[in-house]
């Protein structure tokens, strides 16, 4: 007992070691400012300790994925003002928050293990469709006309696919890291809640971001929110 208790410890610690240089390195590649990297290391170290290293690895495998989306053609993002750069604590929060407090009950209760996996398949999904689809013409939601790429409420065929897969890569490491013990369900969680939450998000641009009403990281808040909601009625039925 004693034994693996030593083992626990030392394991978190190596979790926690990783997750500090992973904060570091987001940093320094000025994908996160200051703030924003202290935020996800305090986030990333209580999932650790509340759920555990497979979900943080969850989270921070969104993370790379973001990370990759965002610096792809990165110079032609650049040339049309379409580049977002470092990201704040903000857009930790909103993207991370749903998922952050899933993950304090999902070890114990498990539509919350549906509502966390659903939280950010959504926001790998959002990033994804956002950072990809602008590269194709996209429409608004709302109205079906076409758009400039980067309008908020747009969305594109190219962007949904990448959405798709996003999501469906967080279903399948949730089944590989053993969060969810049935593939099939893993990945039709996260593939439909990572999908509606998109959706959601870009009907919440269209709709009140473009009055002015809310701004990206209400938005982003409320469709991991819609994604979560799906996730957890997904493990109801």
């Amino acid at each position: 007992m004693e034994h693996e208790v030593i083992t626990w410890t030392m394991m978190n610690w190596i979790y926690l070691l990783l997750l500090i240089v992973v904060g570091y390195v987001t940093y320094r590649r000025k994908a996160l400012d200051l703030l924003g990297s202290l935020f996800m290391v305090l986030m990333g170290l209580i999932i650790l300790l509340s759920a555990g290293w497979k979900w943080l690895i969850l989270i921070l495998l969104f993370l790379v994925l973001s990370l990759i989306a965002t610096r792809y053609k990165k110079s032609y993002k650049k040339d049309f003002g379409l580049y977002e750069g470092r990201r704040t604590a903000k857009n930790v929060i909103s993207n991370g928050l749903i998922a952050f407090i899933m993950a304090a009950f999902g070890g114990y209760y498990l539509p919350f293990v549906g509502g966390f996996i659903g939280a950010v398949a959504t926001a790998t999904a959002d990033t994804m469709a956002s950072e990809i689809g602008i590269f194709q013409q996209p429409r608004l939601i709302s109205t079906l006309k076409k758009v400039n790429p980067g309008t908020d409420g747009a969305v594109s065929v190219l962007g949904t696919a990448a959405g798709i897969v996003g999501a469906g890569v967080i279903g399948i490491a949730s089944f590989i890291l053993g969060i969810l013990p049935n593939p099939l369900l893993a990945i039709q969680i996260a593939v439909i809640s990572g999908t509606v939450g998109c959706f959601m998000d870009s009907i919440f641009g269209a709709v009140l971001e473009r009055r002015n009403l809310i701004n990206n990281e209400h938005v982003n808040l409320l469709g991991t929110f819609c994604g979560a909601l799906i996730g957890i009625l997904s493990t109801l039925g």
